[in-house]
């Protein structure tokens, strides 16, 4: 689905004006987002208790649709994130823009998901699983990359994307169910299953169950990773974000300007925040 935002102008935009108009927007139909759209999506965005961007995404369309959006992101859910990590609310937004998928779930109803098969090989040496008649995890894992490339295999890859990852991990968990669960990374920030002991989930099925429930759940995951990880949380608290972006997404943060899109949103939503 379109995303629609600050300066597009076609034809999705004046559709996008029409609905809000049926909600007592009162815009003139002229199929620019400028200013005065904005804030009449922000205003629609704040009475249907999404995150309040200005940002007219899959989630804010599906709202004037009519849509059913109890289980994703509230603007009160980054409220409470914002307040639990002693940050501004425009940080908390920044992140969320960048970093999040956008999309906590599938179409279908599933969590986000991309199952990481090198991952899967390294859970199962973990759990130092062993087939019968294998003597050893390290057998084990050979024979199974030999068997299901796709599922088990040295090097990262073979993503099928959207709901084929779903049965990719399904398969997985027939070889293994925690393993399984702790090769996939899940829903809107797309945090992977190993970390669940670390951020005090009680097994990784007790995790999954929580990313399958609703964005807010897995938002939580989101600030319980950060939380365990005190330069990460420092960082964020101290909007040095070349340095979080480094630590959140991997060397490879100033390829992708990470750094440069987390200041520039942080500058857009705390300038929001003043004017309001």
């Amino acid at each position: 689905m379109t995303t629609l935002r600050l300066d597009d102008r076609n034809q999705a935009v004046l559709l996008l004006q029409k609905q809000l108009n049926a909600q007592g927007a009162g815009l003139y139909l002229d199929g620019h987002y400028g200013e005065a759209t904005t804030k009449a999506v922000q205003a629609f965005q704040r009475r249907a208790g999404l995150v309040s961007d200005g940002i007219a995404g899959p989630k804010t369309l599906a709202a004037l649709a009519g849509q059913d959006t109890g289980h994703l992101l509230k603007q009160r859910d980054l409220e409470r994130a914002a307040e639990r990590l002693g940050v501004p609310l425009a940080s908390v937004m920044a992140v969320n823009l960048v970093e999040s998928k956008g999309e906590g779930f599938l179409a279908n109803g599933r969590p986000v998901i991309l199952f990481e098969r090198h991952v899967m090989r390294e859970r199962l040496l973990e759990h130092r699983y062993v087939l019968p008649g294998l003597a050893s995890s390290e057998a084990t894992a050979e024979a199974l990359a030999a068997r299901y490339p796709g599922l088990v295999n040295l090097r990262p890859g073979g993503y099928a994307g959207c709901a084929a990852e779903h049965q990719r991990l399904a398969q997985a968990r027939q070889i293994h169910d925690s393993a399984g669960l702790e090769s996939a990374s899940w829903g809107l920030f797309q945090i992977m299953g190993y970390h669940w002991r670390r951020l005090g989930y009680a097994s990784v099925q007790a995790f999954a169950h929580c990313m399958a429930e609703s964005e807010t759940q897995q938002l939580e995951a989101f600030v319980r990773f950060i939380e365990a990880d005190q330069a990460l949380h420092k960082a964020l608290q101290g909007r040095r974000w070349a340095e979080f972006a480094k630590r959140y997404n991997g060397p490879a943060y100033a390829k992708n300007f990470y750094d440069v899109k987390l200041a520039r949103a942080y500058a857009q939503f705390s300038n929001k925040e003043q004017a309001a």
